[in-house]
This record gives structure tokens, sequence and C-alpha cells, in this order.
């Protein structure tokens, strides 16, 4: 195990490290799609909203919980509270599921990047043609190989030298690319008159026509998921990040950062998109979820935007790839900083072990399209193969207990002094203080105790 516990070598380094764990494919292709599905403008105040009440209160914890235990999320609970070791655990687990299958989805848009750029952007809009890459055997395969390899490869190099140094590089190249795309989407002229500005008056413009209260908390409840996927929170990550947080760093000052960039590439994302499919394709363009959003919708729209669609095709799936790649770094420290922490193994043997585990759950997971193909009903409405069994179980039920757990221990338990004596330790000021309180004992577990009643079924 290594003597001294690495650390960001500036507050700019963590920032930027964190912000590229938030940014990733939960960003790009959930957010635009559940801003279109509720109400536009509407689900952007909730998600705001609570990006600044939630996900802020849930994001100084974690990271204040890192960086006054020094350890990651396994051993870090224990730390703080003798009998709460067990949230650590759970915590460890959901980077230890979505590893696996994140690699497949980064495999994914890999693939689209070499078809992009190799100029066969046409071909990848043929009707099927996601369905018959995934589905095949081989090649899905070794796309997941290749990404996962390329994320090894950094978290093997350590953190200053790997997380760290490539995060100065993406993290700003990722922003500009955004940029230009968000720019370049809103000057679109589509289909039947629609152009890039009314897609993005429906994406900004609150629509509250016929919505009654149930529609309004789904939207509070689609907007709370989303911000999980979106800040990294209850998935490990932002403890051992904070783990590696000096201690005479501004904490307050960068979780606010933290927030600002996420919430920007988020909103970001949707201006990319949303504008693009409804000028091509209409409110029915919109209506893709997940996966088909950008695998099988965006082709399309660039394939109807001329020659230049294949350049546009090619510099959008090279950004996704960083925003895969730096989310994916993340995650696997977390359940690589997990080992050296728990079992005292160096940070070598720990990122080969959990390479071979996350290779072998891969190939499992991408035969889950062909030789273990089957459908799972799941309780909250959904059909389920096995990626989105993996991503259900760790996403909709591990993630909330973690943070219900974590609610729990800091509003009850060791107190909410704790945290904020961690972040004022060297006389800065804890802005929002009343607010984090009411938010850590009352709100926040209340919230997220709805989300998992929702995961389980119980408001459909």
């Amino acid at each position: 195990m290594e003597k001294k516990r690495n650390s960001f070598s500036s507050s700019i380094g963590f920032v930027l490290a964190a912000a590229g764990s938030a940014v990733g494919l939960g960003n790009i292709w959930r957010f635009p799609y559940l801003a279109a599905k509720d109400g536009g403008g509407l689900f952007l105040v909730v998600y705001i909203v609570l990006a600044l009440t939630f996900g802020f209160t849930m994001l100084v914890t974690e990271v204040a919980i890192g960086r006054k235990t020094k350890q990651s999320s396994l051993t870090a609970y224990g730390k703080l509270h003798k009998k709460s070791g067990w949230i650590g655990g759970i915590a460890t687990l959901v980077p230890f599921m979505i590893l696996p299958y994140y690699s497949i989805i980064g495999g994914w848009v890999l693939k689209y990047c070499v078809v992009f750029c190799t100029g066969q952007g046409v071909e990848a809009t043929t009707d099927g043609y996601f369905t018959g890459f995934i589905t095949g055997y081989a090649e899905p395969i070794v796309y997941t190989f290749i990404f996962l390899a390329a994320v090894g490869l950094v978290i093997f190099i350590g953190v200053n030298k790997g997380i760290e140094s490539l995060s100065k590089i993406l993290m700003p190249v990722l922003l500009i690319i955004v940029i230009a795309i968000a720019v370049f989407s809103l000057t679109i002229q589509g289909a039947e008159g629609r152009t890039g500005i009314d897609g993005f008056a429906k994406y900004v413009i609150p629509n509250v026509e016929g919505m009654g209260f149930k529609d309004v908390f789904t939207v509070v409840m689609d907007a709370m998921g989303q911000l999980f996927y979106s800040i990294s929170v209850a998935m490990g990550i932002m403890v051992t990040y904070g783990s590696y947080f000096k201690d005479e760093s501004n904490l307050m000052k960068s979780v606010n950062r933290i927030e600002i960039f996420d919430t920007a590439v988020a909103f970001l994302a949707g201006v990319m998109i949303i504008p693009a499919v409804f000028a091509f394709m209409g409110e029915e363009g919109l209506q893709n979820a997940g996966p088909g959003l950008m695998f099988v919708a965006l082709p399309k729209v660039f394939a109807a935007m001329g020659w230049i669609g294949n350049i546009v095709g090619a510099v959008f799936f090279i950004m996704v790839f960083f925003a895969a790649l730096t989310s994916a770094i993340s995650i696997f420290e977390a359940v690589v900083s997990s080992f050296m922490d728990k079992l005292n193994w160096t940070r070598r043997k720990s990122t080969i072990v959990e390479g071979i585990v996350a290779i072998t759950l891969g190939v499992l997971i991408c035969l889950g399209y062909n030789a273990l193909y089957f459908e799972l009903p799941l309780p909250n409405g959904t059909t389920a193969q096995l990626l989105d069994l993996f991503d259900y179980l760790s996403n909709n039920i591990f993630m909330p207990v973690v943070a219900i757990g974590t609610c729990i221990l800091i509003g009850w338990i060791v107190k909410p002094k704790v945290i904020i004596d961690e972040t004022t330790k060297n006389g800065e000021k804890f802005g929002r203080k009343t607010l984090y309180i009411v938010m850590i004992k009352f709100i926040a577990p209340v919230l997220l105790f709805l989300l998992l009643l929702g995961s389980f079924g119980v408001f459909k």
C-alpha cells in the first residue's frame, strides 16, 4: 500500500476531476430526454432548484466525509461511526456494478466515433444499425475491452499523473466542443419550417398546460433521479475524491464550482440536442429515451444536415467519448481506492483485479443482447435486459439507500456540525448553513424515500 495518500495538487485539479466525473452520459442522453418529456422549462427550473439545495447538500457532505476520514467510501463511513460501515459497503457496490455496463456504453460511443470519423456516418442512420451492432457477439465486446483498458491505464498511473492530468486536458476541450455544438444547434433550419430556435423555446419555456399535481410530482422525482446521475453522489466517488482533497484547500468554493460546471454542462447538453432533434424530427423525435436518443435519433439528425452532418457527428461523438471516459475513470477509481484502503493492496493489484472483474461482467452483460437475452418486467414499469437490470439495481435502489443512510448518519447520529466544522476548518464561511441543516435532517431524506418508493412502483 502507498505510504502517503495521494492528493490532488490543486483545487482546480480536484474541481475538474470531480466535474469530469459528474459530466457523463447521464447529462448527455438522459437530461435532454427528461427535459423534453417533463414540460421543458418546468423541468429545468425544478432541476436548478434541486441542484442548489439537495445536490449541494449531498455534494458537500460526501466530499467532507472523504476529506475528514482520508478514506474511500468502503472504510470512510465506518471510521465516522462504527455501526455505519454498511453504508460504505453499498456505496462501493454501486460503482462496482456500474463500471461493467458503463464501459459497454462507452464502447458503443467509441464505435460511433470510429464510424463518423471514418466518414461512414450515413451507414449509422439505417434502420436496425444500432440493434444489429449491440446484438453482435464479438464487436461490442472488443469495443468494451478497448474502452475499459483506456480507463484502467489512467487509474494505473495514479491520482496526479493519471486522473488529474487527463481531467485538466479533457474538461476544457469538452466544454469548448459542447458550447460549439450548442451554438450550431441553434442555427439549424430543419424540416417543415422548424428551426433550432423553435426547439430551444420548447426546451426553456415551461409548459404546464394540463398538468396536475401527479405530473408535477413526476417532474420533481425525475429531476431528483437525474441529479444522482449528474453529480455522482451516493456511489462512493465524491467521498473518494474528497479523500484526495488537501486540508488547506477551500472545500466550499470547490463544491460551488462543481455545482456550476455540472449544471451548465447539463443545460448545454439540452441546447445541443433538443433544438436539433426538434428541428428535424419534431415532437416525435424527442420521445426517444436513453440510448435511442443518442445512437438512433441523433445520427438521423446528422444525416439530414447533409455533408456537414458527418463532421458535426464526429465532433459530437468525440465529445461524448471524453465525457464517458472521465466519468468511467471516477467510477473505476472509487472501487480501486476502496480495495487499497480496505485490503491494503497496491494501486497496481487493485486496478488489475477490478479490471478483470469488470471485463468479465461486461462480457456477460454484452451477451444479454444475444445468447443470454431475456425480458424482465421491473417494478417501476419498464422492461429490462441484463444491462437494464444492473442499471436499475445500482441507480434506482442502492443509490437512494446510500443517500438515505448518509442523511440519517449526518443529520441525526453524528450531527451536521461534523460536516460544517470540516468545511470551515481554515476559517472559511459555510454559505447556506441553515438550508444545509434543514435539507440533511428533514427534506432530503423525505425526497429520497419518495424516490425509492417510485423505484418500487408505488406511484404507478
